[in-house]
């Protein structure tokens, strides 16, 4: 017999959306995700773009990063699918990278620095976990080093 928890829990591991910053990021948290078993996941990479100033990396650089991190979460998730988002706003780009897929959920591993560098950043863990319309899961290290 299955409880309410039970159904809860399967609503929100439906479809997850993981945001992956590369290849090394991306098998973490797919790693850190799967003893949830999610039912579907999607990887997300964004590209950051430069309003009015030259992009960080090369858009071919950026995709070849993006098809790095996809690959590496199919290592864990082979049926996993992507999106790859270009903009300036990277937490705004998730968010409607969820709607673009209908995700139930975000899953996400923090990233870490110290507090200059979230501050300078603009805390993006922050402002996922708290501007958010749907539930976003902060995944647990994965490894002693961080």
């Amino acid at each position: 017999m299955s409880n309410a928890s039970d159904s809860t829990q399967s609503d929100l591991l439906a479809h997850v959306l993981v945001p992956v910053a590369h290849e090394d990021d991306a098998l973490k948290t797919a790693i850190a995700l799967e003893p949830y078993d999610p039912d579907h996941v999607t990887a997300l990479h964004v590209v950051e773009k430069g309003a009015g100033v030259p992009d960080k990396t090369p858009v071919e650089q950026s995709e070849e990063l993006a098809a790095e991190s996809y690959a590496a979460v199919r290592r864990v998730f082979p049926d996993a699918g992507d999106h790859t988002a270009y903009a300036r706003n990277v937490v705004g780009s998730i968010f409607e990278a969820a709607d673009d897929v209908n995700a139930s959920a975000i899953a996400y591993r923090s990233r870490g620095g110290n507090r200059l560098v979230q501050f300078l950043s603009g805390d993006r863990s922050l402002k996922l976990v708290t501007q958010a319309d749907r539930p976003v899961i902060a995944l647990p290290q994965t490894d002693t080093n961080e």
